[in-house]
């Protein structure tokens, strides 16, 4: 029997977020720690007519990938993936560790060299999701490694994932499609704005975003949304910048990040814990030293910091930028093989200004 939250949850992700349709071919991913809602997406996509095909990862696979992969499987490229992915229809990825810190002691340059080994099969997907060709979400299932994450009991922390994603309401994709309508006016309204500042403690950056689509995020490619973004002009990034959350990478934890860029690039980078992660990432490719996102955080929903981006990035009352590879669906042209979100606090002193006229202060639009 099926969890009736999982249900109801189900019922958002097939039906709202990836609308699959009698027919399609559904990838359905994630950690055998989220059984239910595997379960619950599974049978939801099956009573859609749709053909779904699971793949579950299990506890520790990464961690044995990672220590037993030799310098050539790092290097492989899997044809079974890529004809997957060049042929699906919709695609539901869900999160749900069982260990936060698996990854803790993998040396990053293998991740680097995995990540460049897979960066073909990530620009399939990124513009066939771009030209509309495959619709695709990311979603969480609350485990007891990701409450600890959290700071929360495995109670608190279910609550705080069904609140984020307003699974609560009666409705939940009446809300999403009403929070839509909200992000899509502030998303029209910077359409027609040439260059953005951030202002805040120890915080002083513009970047250009004319040519630049702003994407309203409803709830569609990550579930929850409630953001809006772009990629900016990839030279045009001038100022600092200092990340007030710790920045998490594949669940480690660099602190106090501070960033300064001239024409669109980070000349210098510290942080006052994680400093060596923070530059090897940086240092991935040509792209990863450019912003491929800028973004604000629009989901009053989500009321504390998790350490899990797919929350974190919408709060509301914050800003987060992203190194590396932009979303083509906004414009953007930086490539690279990581895309990394950073995350600001906006909410006590903080201000946007959009062609030098003030539109948000302390974590509300003004507009």
């Amino acid at each position: 029997m099926i969890n009736p939250v999982y249900e109801k949850y189900a019922d958002v992700l097939v039906d709202y977020s990836v609308e699959v349709k009698k027919g399609d071919k559904v990838l359905i991913q994630g950690t055998m720690a989220a059984e239910p809602l595997l379960k619950a997406i599974y049978t939801k996509v099956l009573k859609n007519g749709g053909n779904p095909l699971v793949i579950p990862s299990f506890e520790e696979q990464e961690e044995l990938y990672f220590e037993y992969a030799s310098e050539e499987q790092l290097n492989y490229q899997s044809p079974f993936l890529k004809h997957i992915i060049e042929n699906i229809d919709a695609s539901i990825s869900i999160l749900a560790n069982y260990n936060t810190k698996s990854k803790t002691n993998i040396d990053p340059k293998k991740m680097q060299k995995r990540s460049l080994a897979n960066k073909e099969i990530m620009e399939i997907h990124m513009k066939r999701a771009s030209e509309g060709d495959l619709n695709w979400t990311l979603c969480q299932f609350p485990t007891s490694a990701d409450a600890q994450e959290a700071k929360m009991s495995l109670k608190d922390y279910e609550e705080f994932v069904f609140q984020a994603c307003h699974l609560f309401e009666d409705d939940p994709v009446a809300y999403w499609e009403e929070l839509g309508k909200e992000l899509t006016r502030i998303a029209d309204y910077l359409n027609d704005v040439k260059e953005i500042h951030y202002k805040s403690d120890d915080t002083d950056i513009k970047f250009n975003v004319e040519g630049r689509l702003w994407v309203p995020d409803k709830g569609k490619e990550n579930y929850p949304g409630g953001e809006v973004f772009t990629g900016p002009v990839e030279d045009s990034a001038e100022g600092h910048i200092r990340f007030s959350y710790p920045g998490i990478f594949q669940g480690k934890e660099i602190e106090d990040i501070r960033l300064t860029f001239k024409k669109g690039k980070v000349v210098d980078a510290s942080a006052e814990k994680g400093e060596e992660l923070l530059k090897t990432l940086l240092d991935t490719d040509q792209g990863s030293k450019y912003l491929g996102e800028v973004a604000i955080g629009c989901n009053n929903g989500i009321d504390q910091f998790s350490r899990n981006m797919l929350f974190d990035e919408k709060i509301g009352g914050t800003v987060h930028l992203a190194i590396g590879r932009s979303y083509p669906e906004t414009k953007g042209k930086n490539e690279s093989t990581i895309h990394w979100d950073m995350l600001c606090d906006m909410s006590d002193g903080g201000e946007i200004f959009a062609d030098g006229k003030l539109i948000y202060e302390d974590g509300e639009f003004l507009i």
